[in-house]
C-alpha cells in the first residue's frame, strides 16, 4: 500500500465553515478538496438527516467513520473537510497522525445561527443541547488540532496556508494559532524545541535585539544573523536611549526595509525591539521569540510596543503587529524562580478575564504555572480580544486588569524595585478590592502568594503611586483614569470610573 501523503484536514463544530475552507485551500493548491459529508451523502444514497433519524446516531457514526477513514487514506495531499462529529471516533483520531489538523474555532452563538440557517441538522434542533454539545466537542477539537484558525474570517485560510503547510516541516509537537487584527494577521507557532532546532517561520535577513543574559543562553539558536544589539536585562533598559542604540546599531549593520527584527527575550526586549522595528525606516517586520512567561502568555502578542519615560510607563510607543511569534516553552527552564513567578501574575490576570476552563485550571494549580497548554490558552484569550479591538477603543482595555495600579507602582518605584509581574500582582489585588469582590480577592491572594508573589506594597509611598496614577496614559482629558473591574471570572468590564477616595483606600490597603 502506498504511503499516506499528508493533507490539511479541516475539523470543527457545525457551522465552522470547514467545507468552504477546504475548497479555498484546494483552489490555492490546485487540488480538489474532499468533503466527507458529501462523500457520506453519496454512500448513503439519501439525506444525512433522514438516515440519522431512521437508524440512530450509532449507525450514522459507524458509516461516517468508514467514509472518513477512506478519505484520509486516499486524499494524498488534497484538503479534507470532516463532519463535526467525526473526531468522536478513536480510529479517525489515530488516522489523523500523518496529517495537519486545522481546527476552525467557532463560538456557539455563531454556530447556532449558521446551523439553523442551513437547516436539516439533527443535532441543531434544541439550543440548550446544541450548546452543551459545542462545549463537549471543544476539548476534542483542541486535543486533535495542529493549527487553530478562527472561523468566519474572510480569506483567513488562504492567508494562513503557507504557514499551515510549513507545520509539516516544523519540529514534532509544534502547533500554530492564527492571530487576527485589523492591521494584519500572523501565525503564532508554539512547541518544544522550536528555538533550539533552528527552525524559523519567516524568511529574510535577521537583525536580533536581545539582552545580555538571554543572548548568552539562546542567541546561538537564531544564527545566522546579519546583526545584533544587546541591552542590559530589566525594565531600566526600556528607554529612548536604548531605542537610539538599537536604531544606530541597525543602521551601522546595514538593516533595510526588506529585513526583519527578531526580538529574543522577555517583555522589555519585545516592547523595545517592536518599537524600534515600527520606527526604523518607518517600519520593518518583527518576529517575537519570547523567553519569559510574561512574554509567552501576554506581551508578545497584539502589537503594543513602546518605552518608558521617568514620568510614566509605556508613554512612548506604537502599534506594530508582528510577522510571527515563536514560542518555545523550553526557554522557561532557564528562568530564575522569581522571574517565573512574575509571569504567573499575567496567567492569573488572563484566567480571570477568560473564566471557564482556563480559570478552573489555574485555580486548581495543576502542573504549575508554565504548562504549555495554559500558555497557549492564555495567548488565545488575548488574541481573541485583540481581534475584536486592536487599538484599545473598547474591549481590549480589559487586558489592563491589574495594570493600572501595577504600572503606577512600577513608575513610583523607579522601574527597579518591582518586576512587572510583581507590580501587576499587587495591581490585581487593588482591582479586586475596587470591584468589591473580597472572596475572590482572598482566593487570588493565596494563588499569588503560593507562587512567591507579593501581597504587600513595600518601599513605595502611596502618594507616589497615586501621583503616577494621575498620569496614566489611559486618562482622557480632565477625566479620571478608567479602571477594569471584575464581576466574576469571565465577567470583566472596562471603563469603570472609580472615586479617588476608593482608589486611595485600595492602594493604602496594600500596605497592610
Amino acid at each position: 500500500m502506498a504511503a499516506v501523503r499528508p493533507s490539511l484536514v479541516f475539523a470543527g463544530f457545525m457551522g465552522a465553515g470547514k467545507s468552504t475552507a477546504a475548497r479555498a485551500a484546494g483552489a490555492a493548491l490546485g487540488r480538489e478538496a474532499l468533503d466527507t459529508d458529501e462523500l457520506l451523502l453519496r454512500a448513503l444514497g439519501e439525506p444525512l438527516e433522514t438516515f440519522f433519524d431512521r437508524e440512530g446516531e450509532a449507525a450514522f457514526r459507524a458509516r461516517e467513520e468508514a467514509v472518513v477513514l477512506e478519505a484520509l487514506e486516499t486524499a494524498q495531499g488534497a484538503p479534507v473537510a470532516l463532519g463535526g462529529g467525526a473526531l468522536g471516533s478513536q480510529r479517525v483520531c489515530e488516522a489523523l497522525g500523518p496529517h495537519t489538523v486545522v481546527w476552525l474555532d467557532v463560538d456557539s452563538a455563531t454556530a447556532w445561527e449558521r446551523a439553523g440557517r442551513a437547516g436539516g441538522r439533527p443535532l441543531a434542533r434544541d439550543r440548550e443541547a446544541f450548546e452543551a454539545l459545542h462545549a463537549q466537542r471543544h476539548a476534542v477539537y483542541e486535543r486533535a488540532a495542529d493549527a487553530i484558525v478562527p472561523a468566519g474570517a474572510p480569506g483567513a485560510v488562504t492567508d494562513a496556508l503557507p504557514h499551515l503547510l510549513a507545520l509539516a516541516d516544523a519540529p514534532a509537537g509544534a502547533r500554530m494559532v492564527w492571530a487576527r487584527s485589523a492591521s494584519g494577521d500572523y501565525p503564532v507557532f508554539a512547541g518544544p524545541a522550536l528555538l533550539e532546532t533552528g527552525w524559523f517561520p519567516v524568511a529574510g535577513r535577521r537583525f536580533a535585539v536581545s539582552d545580555t543574559t538571554v543572548w548568552e543562553l539562546h542567541g546561538r539558536h537564531l544564527e545566522p544573523v546579519a546583526g545584533s544589539v544587546l541591552v542590559d536585562p530589566g525594565e531600566p533598559s526600556k528607554t529612548l536611549a536604548s531605542a537610539e542604540r538599537v536604531w544606530r546599531a541597525m543602521a551601522q549593520q546595514g538593516a533595510t526595509r526588506d529585513d526583519l527584527v527578531v526580538a529574543l527575550g522577555g517583555g522589555v526586549v519585545g516592547d523595545l525591539a517592536g518599537f524600534c522595528a515600527a520606527t526604523y525606516q518607518r517600519g520593518l517586520r518583527v518576529v517575537h521569540v519570547p523567553t519569559t512567561l510574561v512574554a509567552q502568555v501576554d506581551s508578545a502578542y497584539g502589537g503594543k510596543t513602546g518605552v518608558d519615560i521617568p514620568e510614566a510607563k509605556n508613554y512612548v510607543g506604537a502599534y506594530h503587529q508582528p510577522s510571527a511569534v515563536l514560542v518555545d516553552p523550553a526557554t522557561l527552564l532557564t528562568l530564575p524562580p522569581e522571574e517565573l513567578a512574575a509571569g504567573y501574575a499575567e496567567v492569573v490576570k488572563t484566567a480571570l478575564i477568560a473564566g471557564g476552563a482556563l480559570w478552573e485550571r489555574v485555580r486548581e494549580g495543576a502542573g504549575g504555572a508554565a504548562q504549555p497548554d495554559v500558555i497557549l490558552a492564555c495567548a488565545r484569550t488575548k488574541l481573541a480580544i485583540v481581534a475584536q479591538d486592536e487599538r484599545d477603543a473598547g474591549r481590549r482595555q480589559v487586558l489592563n486588569l491589574g495594570h493600572t495600579v501595577g504600572h503606577a507602582i512600577e513608575t513610583a518605584a523607579g522601574y527597579g524595585r518591582y518586576r512587572h509581574g510583581e507590580a501587576v500582582a499587587l495591581g490585581l489585588l487593588a482591582a479586586l478590592r475596587l470591584s468589591g469582590r473580597d472572596e475572590l480577592r482572598a482566593e487570588v491572594a493565596e494563588l499569588l502568594a503560593a507562587h512567591g508573589l507579593p501581597r504587600r506594597l513595600e518601599g513605595v509611598q502611596p502618594q507616589d503611586v497615586l501621583q503616577a496614577l494621575r498620569r496614566d496614559k489611559k486618562r482622557r482629558g480632565e477625566g479620571r483614569v478608567p479602571f477594569v473591574l471584575v464581576e466574576a471570572p469571565g465577567d470583566v468590564r472596562e471603563g469603570a470610573e472609580v472615586p479617588d477616595a476608593e482608589i486611595e483606600a485600595a492602594v493604602r490597603e496594600l500596605l497592610r
